[in-house]
């Protein structure tokens, strides 16, 4: 605790906190101290009186800018106080409201309670040395006394002004200037109507005592309502500027005014900052088969989903344009920002929508660009385009997918002309059968991250990688009814379907510098027990590579989002390969291949412990 509180005193904004509330508490205990309460009855109900004004005005506090900061009418009483009876009794009311106001609101942390106290000690006593410099007395209202009332207010209003603009200054950096300057522009005429006020309160205290005190009690709750409204009403505009209509999402250009915001937070506090760019896939096929109306809907819907499950973390999202979002994420290294969206992207693979059968999948889908933004980058244009680059990547990959900026395959160099001439091959069934595509280009990711692991080198990384990218090519020759056929196949349909490994087999061998791949094509539906097709093959007579590449196949078949099919999640797809070990699958890669996978689920975990660790 003790090391917890030096380490936050060493930061500029706690430093300053603690020398105000230091020499307030110093301040007030030098007058106080020599000028002990001596009051009379009349006195002392004055002074409860004034007290219970004080907190049921604080009662009634309403939001003014900066964020965060609040105002009450009790100013206009502690002025008063000051202006009727002088500085000591005015410092009395004040340290008798504030003990009340600490037993009261212990939500609020101490220190703050502290610190506010602090700060209405220094504005009473510079307002009280600039009134007693231009010759005000106690007492009854004075029109003669009217510029030393004026500079009085003036004074308390400046250094209220200074002690808030220097805390925001150090919490949130800046320039003093243009803090100040924003909080006045806001908040001039609130201040000015409650710091005006305390001269009409001295009228009526002079005159009227604790009379005076209440009706000017009912006025002050009636003020601080009508500006609760007022400022409320101020909230309300601002937010409708800052929100695009259509998803509830805050808008384009209050995204790239926050960016900034979040850039700077981040380097000073030196906390992770992912950024992330999601565009809906084939968005528009929705568009033209309903029409624009049932896409707006669309649009709402996929809007709502990511606020609610980017609220509750404390994200920032946007919608960007068109059907492209943003989200800033405070807080997220770019591998918790994968498993964030890689869970909510199923979440919204599985949720239904109506007209979904003219999409791919199924199902509304989205692919998604992170960019881990390091404290070095100020170009905020440039980190957008970062990210967008990733998100088009998650495209060319399939879309339904994300991708993390700066990920490379680590292949050497020589095998890239070869592994772009089979995508050419491979896009053909964008024609055809979209889901093939985009389970050959998972199963390739897959590949390759199982080849790092593994430290595949060489011919056998080769096979692996190029072969999973075209394992499925033979199911070109599947009439187009039966690949994308929403019922369970017949007997006949299926015999068709397993002859894909077959017809896969003769088209690579038509290339010959692909004939290496043919095991990975023709075997990767044979079995560890002998009951796979075409061959029936067995054991180690399964080449390595293609007992592999059965396993990712099986794992991203089993996890993808297929209409009329249920999903399983990564936990229940690593059960059940690990059950088929020995039977379907080769035990030994299974283990390897859970192990590898595990080994990602639990960084995830942690990145979601540690992110629920940081919101607390």
């Amino acid at each position: 605790m003790i090391v917890q509180w030096y380490s936050n005193l060493r930061k500029p904004v706690y430093t300053y906190t603690f020398f105000v509330c230091l020499w307030g508490i110093l301040l007030f205990m030098s007058i106080q101290y020599h000028h002990l309460p001596d009051y009379s009855m009349s006195d002392w109900v004055m002074i409860y009186s004034m007290v219970a004004a004080v907190l049921i005005l604080e009662h009634y506090t309403f939001q003014i800018p900066p964020e965060g900061h609040r105002l009450s009418m009790d100013s206009s009483v502690y002025l008063a106080a000051l202006f009727s009876f002088g500085t000591n009794l005015t410092l009395f009311v004040l340290a008798l409201a504030s003990v009340v106001s600490f037993m009261h609101n212990r939500a609020i942390v101490w220190w703050k309670h502290l610190l506010n106290f602090s700060a209405y000690t220094f504005m009473i006593l510079c307002s009280s040395a600039v009134y007693s410099w231009f010759g005000g007395t106690t007492g009854a209202f004075n029109l003669q006394h009217l510029t030393a009332y004026l500079f009085a207010l003036f004074i308390y209003f400046v250094v209220n002004s200074l002690i808030i603009g220097l805390y925001y200054l150090l919490l949130y950096k800046g320039r003093l200037y243009e803090i100040i300057k924003g909080f006045l522009s806001d908040v001039v005429f609130a201040y000015l109507s409650t710091l005006l006020l305390s001269i009409v309160l001295v009228i009526m205290i002079v005159n009227n005592r604790s009379f005076g005190l209440f009706l000017f009690l009912a006025i002050g709750m009636v003020l601080s309502h009508l500006f609760r409204q007022l400022f409320k009403m101020y909230n309300e505009v601002t937010e409708k500027a800052n929100t695009d209509l259509r998803t509830g999402l805050y808008s384009h250009s209050y995204f790239e005014e926050k960016l900034d915001e979040y850039m700077r937070q981040s380097r000073e506090q030196g906390q992770p900052l992912s950024l992330v760019m999601i565009d809906l896939d084939d968005f528009k096929k929705y568009n033209d088969a309903f029409g624009h109306p049932k896409g707006d809907k669309l649009l709402g819907f996929f809007g709502q989903m990511v606020k609610s499950h980017c609220e509750p973390k404390g994200l920032f999202a946007a919608r960007y344009g068109g059907e492209e979002f943003a989200i800033i994420m405070p807080g997220f290294a770019k591998e918790q920002a994968r498993s964030f969206m890689d869970a909510f992207r199923k979440q919204v693979n599985d949720t239904p929508f109506e007209g979904v059968e003219v999409f791919p999948h199924g199902c509304v889908s989205f692919s998604a660009g992170i960019l881990e933004i390091s404290r070095e980058t100020y170009d905020k244009s440039q980190l957008i385009d970062w990210a967008d680059r990733a998100l088009y990547a998650a495209k060319a990959k399939g879309k339904n997918t994300v991708f993390i900026y700066g990920e490379e395959s680590r292949l050497p160099p020589m095998l890239e002309n070869d592994i772009y001439e089979l995508e050419q091959q491979v896009k053909i069934f964008l024609y055809k059968d979209v889901y093939t595509y985009k389970h050959s280009k998972r199963v390739f990711a897959y590949a390759m991250e199982m080849a790092e692991y593994l430290k595949l080198r060489g011919e056998d990384r080769r096979q692996l990688v190029l072969g999973a990218l075209i394992h499925d090519i033979g199911k070109l020759e599947i009439p187009r009814d039966i690949l994308n056929k929403k019922s369970k196949l017949t007997g006949d349909e299926w015999e068709i379907v397993k002859k894909h490994v077959l017809w896969g087999k003769e088209i690579v061998s038509v290339t010959p510098k692909f004939k290496d791949l043919i095991p990975m094509v023709e075997f990767h539906h044979e079995r560890f027990d002998g009951k796979g097709y075409p061959n029936g093959l067995k054991g180690e007579e399964i080449p390595k590579q293609a007992r592999l590449l059965s396993i990712i196949d099986s794992f991203d078949a089993m996890t993808t989002e297929r209409p009329y099919q249920e999903t399983k999640s990564y936990s229940d797809a690593l059960q059940e390969i690990h059950r088929c070990a020995g039977t379907q699958f080769d035990p030994e890669l299974a283990a390897q291949f859970i192990g590898y996978m595990e080994g990602k689920l639990s960084e995830a975990e942690a990145a979601v412990t540690a992110e629920g660790d940081h919101d607390d």
